[in-house]
């Protein structure tokens, strides 16, 4: 089996997978579609994060992949319809970088409350501006998060411990965290926030989120940071607002257009403007956060590969497996219509295949149906489960 790890993914991944038999190929940049197509030749498992997009093309052309794991949050880069269509299951790390991401988020807010860029930038040019002015404390002041998610909700809780009083605005019905209040719609949270947080999905609804007439409905001096994706902001728009002085401060990781890999040269309209803080998309990228994402999802793939759980998988039915004790274990991906239970099981009983255990889930589309069998199972029992006309794809564990 080979493994393709893109992007600088974390050594503990690589690790991880090696030792479990897996051969495994390392880039350190992103890869465009025809780049991926041509490195993916005998490839099994691919890891990218956020800069390789996977589209339909990709499956097409490598329709025998059996696995993408994200080694982040965000998987909008995936096209996961498409990788279900191909059985192909996807993981992310939902949680292993989100505290990196809220001390980020608590850093940016104090510098740019204390407006330490600006005295960074005059004590490094030989200018001592000693000056309380426009200099505030954190603590009383109100903060605004649009998006309350793991990361919002942690962010929620350390704000508050800082002495901030915190809202909170989601599409979904969340569970407030500590005091904090739930607003009805973001005019609401505009409203009552000095400084505000985006931390959204890269949906696609979600582009162009916060443009000219939301920042124009922000109070007066708002401190503005965006730390989830870059299309969700107008950065033209954010700018003009920087210029005039309605918003006071941003503090932007991540951009409309992003460099493939470090080392690449960057532009924004947002260089050079005083108490704007531009880091190159590094939320969740801390040592400890990209160790814990490395194991993670490095897991969770060797989960799928010598086990068959899809435990959060993010496209796929997900069942939770044991390992494999004897016998031989039927991976069985169909297409989710009636009878193929039923037909699966009329194959196994016509070869006298002694059952142990089945599970079937399905989510949308997609059937997955996992089979525990203790003995009987061989060549032709699965050439004939393969032949059956809702199959998508079907892996043994164990040897026939």
């Amino acid at each position: 089996m080979k493994a393709l790890l893109l992007e600088n993914i974390h050594t503990d991944a690589e690790e991880i997978l090696r030792r479990h038999g897996v051969e495994v190929e390392t880039r350190k940049g992103a890869l465009d579609e025809a780049e991926l197509i041509e490195a993916l030749e005998g490839v099994d498992l691919l890891g990218i994060r956020s800069k390789t997009t996977v589209s339909r093309a990709v499956f097409e052309a490598r329709p025998d992949l059996m696995a993408v794991g994200a080694f982040c949050i965000g998987t909008n880069q995936i096209d996961l319809v498409a990788a279900a269509e191909f059985a192909t299951p996807c993981f992310n790390a939902p949680y292993s970088n989100t505290r990196s991401v809220v001390e980020l988020a608590i850093g940016e807010i104090i510098s740019m409350a204390r407006h330490l860029t600006d005295k960074n930038a005059a004590m490094h040019s030989g200018n001592w501006d000693k000056s309380a002015k426009g200099a505030h404390e954190v603590r009383g002041r109100t903060l605004g998060l649009i998006g309350y998610g793991n990361i919002g909700k942690q962010l929620s809780v350390l704000a508050e411990s800082l002495g901030m009083q915190v809202y909170f605005y989601d599409v979904r019905d969340e569970l407030p965290m500590g005091n904090a209040k739930k607003c009805s719609s973001m005019d609401e949270l505009f409203e009552k926030s000095e400084t505000i947080s985006l931390h959204v999905d890269g949906r696609l609804s979600n582009a162009g989120l916060i443009g000219r007439a939301e920042f124009e409905k922000m109070r007066p001096r708002t401190l503005f940071l965006n730390l989830s994706r870059g299309h969700v902001v107008d950065i033209d728009a954010l700018k003009d607002a920087l210029v005039s002085g309605h918003i006071a401060g941003a503090g932007i990781d991540v951009y409309p257009e992003e460099p493939k890999a470090s080392g690449d040269p960057f532009e924004s309209p947002l260089q050079g403007l005083p108490n704007v803080i531009l880091t190159p998309h590094i939320g969740g990228s801390t040592a400890e956060a990209q160790e814990n994402i490395g194991h993670f999802v490095a897991s969770k793939m060797l989960d799928y590969v010598e086990q068959g759980s899809t435990a959060l998988s993010v496209n796929f039915p997900q069942v939770q497996l044991q390992p494999v004790r004897a016998g031989v274990r039927l991976l069985h991906v169909h297409e989710n219509v009636p009878g193929v239970l039923t037909a699966v099981n009329s194959v196994l009983s016509e070869h006298g295949v002694n059952v142990d255990g089945q599970q079937l889930v399905t989510e949308g589309p997609t059937g997955y149906m996992v089979t525990d069998c203790s003995s009987g199972v061989n060549s032709t029992v699965v050439e004939e489960i393969l032949a059956l006309p809702a199959t998508m794809r079907l892996a043994t564990i164990g040897n026939l």
